[in-house]
């Protein structure tokens, strides 16, 4: 039998028997593959990890705690078993082998009649890698193909096209804070997947050159109409690649949701049929000051941050934000979109409440090789930005946090 490659295959398990024999770190690993096949898994062991016990907890197995004994393999369609007693092991695989059943053993894969393959998946593509040669079994490549395959499946690298007709929409994808490493796994492959791609000034440039010869890139901040037009611009625009039965992304930073005017994209798709996904992105408010060494917050530091737009002076009457309960929190400022703006919501600030020697930090361009950080107080914030030539896009952060840095 050695002698013979496996026969691959893909078992669907819901509703179906599973016995699981130890509930070590093999258990661990294996487990919630078969809960998510919908398995009616039954688990044999004296002990278990906290991971596999807060599973039994949950009820999505059934945990008996106690070792291995004939019988339990009766009306199995599959077993799993991990145990640390060889000689268990093997009569509860010699009892699979009477009752049909197929079985895997963790210790001794040649006694085995099943082999677990190297798994990933992709938008709803389940990648199995198994070893052809039966005598020269190798885990690390296996796995190493395994995630070569995945990985190219999710960037784009690997072209796999659909053959069934694709359903035309929108894409709102967050591509992060700048960086074109932090994107997600998804946002990437709908990009690789799109056939026009609407791309924000404060998207992941980089991405939009690997893009294929035959994709239109519109570059939103040039959409005609001017700059009170533009969102509605964008709007048509959208609507009308889409309308064409194309794919479309609209490739925005950070997250499509925070100060990204993601939702009146949306709206205006769903007016007129159009069905459309939100990829969440990285926020800048988070990442670009976690890239300059900035946790938002901190034990014995602050308890919270608050994300508020900068975009209008604090005195503006256009302005939502309460600023002197602001002025009033412990915790983390961050303020996207106001490096113009700074010196008047400085004094507000101080104005309000907020001591004036407040440390303040100014992240621009952070996650990209141009990032740099200037440092100051809400007393000298304004200065220091003229001083420096701080431009946007960069994420201010004020508060104590900014004085924390790793320890020697």
């Amino acid at each position: 039998m050695a002698e013979h490659p496996a026969y691959p295959v893909g078992l669907r398990l819901t509703g179906r028997r599973v016995v699981v024999l130890g509930g070590g770190q093999v258990a661990q690993r294996r487990l919630p593959a078969l809960i998510a096949a919908g398995a009616d898994i039954f688990l044999v062991s004296p002990s278990a990890t906290p991971s596999v016990e807060a599973m039994a907890d949950a009820g999505e197995i059934t945990w008996q705690r106690r070792r291995y004994e004939e019988g339990d393999l009766e009306n199995a369609w599959y077993a799993l078993i991990a145990t640390g007693d060889t000689e268990a092991n093997t009569r509860a695989s010699a009892e699979a082998e009477r009752r049909r059943v197929w079985c895997v053993r963790s210790d001794d894969a040649d006694e085995a009649t099943a082999w677990t393959p190297a798994t990933g998946h992709s938008e709803g593509v389940t990648v199995a890698v198994l070893t052809t040669d039966a005598k020269g079994r190798d885990p690390r490549h296996t796995a190493a193909v395994r995630d070569a395959v995945v990985e190219g499946l999710r960037d784009g690298t690997l072209v796999a096209p659909h053959h069934r007709t694709r359903t035309p929409g929108v894409a709102l994808v967050g591509g992060g804070p700048g960086d074109p490493d932090l994107i997600t796994v998804r946002g990437r492959r709908l990009l690789a997947e799109a056939d026009v791609v609407i791309a924000d000034r404060l998207g992941p440039r980089d991405l939009l050159a690997e893009l294929p010869p035959h994709v239109e890139v519109i570059d939103a901040a040039k959409i005609p109409y001017g700059r009170f037009m533009a969102q509605e611009a964008i709007n048509s625009a959208l609507i009308e690649h889409a309308k064409q039965g194309k794919s479309v992304v609209r490739l925005k930073g950070g997250d499509p949701y925070v100060f990204g005017r993601g939702m009146e994209e949306l709206q205006a798709l769903a007016e007129v049929g159009i069905p459309c996904t939100v990829v969440p992105g990285i926020s800048s408010s988070i990442s670009v000051p976690s890239a300059a060494g900035i946790p938002v917050t901190h034990r014995g530091v602050a308890h919270e941050f608050t994300v508020v737009s900068g975009h209008v002076a604090p005195d503006d009457e256009r302005s939502l934000v309460d600023w002197p309960s602001l002025a009033r929190l412990t915790g983390t400022l961050v303020i996207l979109m106001g490096v113009d703006k700074i010196g008047k919501i400085a004094e507000t600030l101080v104005a309000h409440g907020k001591p004036a020697d407040t440390p303040v930090a100014l992240v621009q361009e952070g996650t990209t090789a141009a990032q740099r950080r200037v440092d100051a107080t809400l007393a000298t914030v304004a200065e220091r930005v003229r001083a420096e030539d701080v431009k946007p896009p960069a994420v201010i952060v004020i508060g104590e946090v900014v004085k924390v840095g790793p320890t020697a």
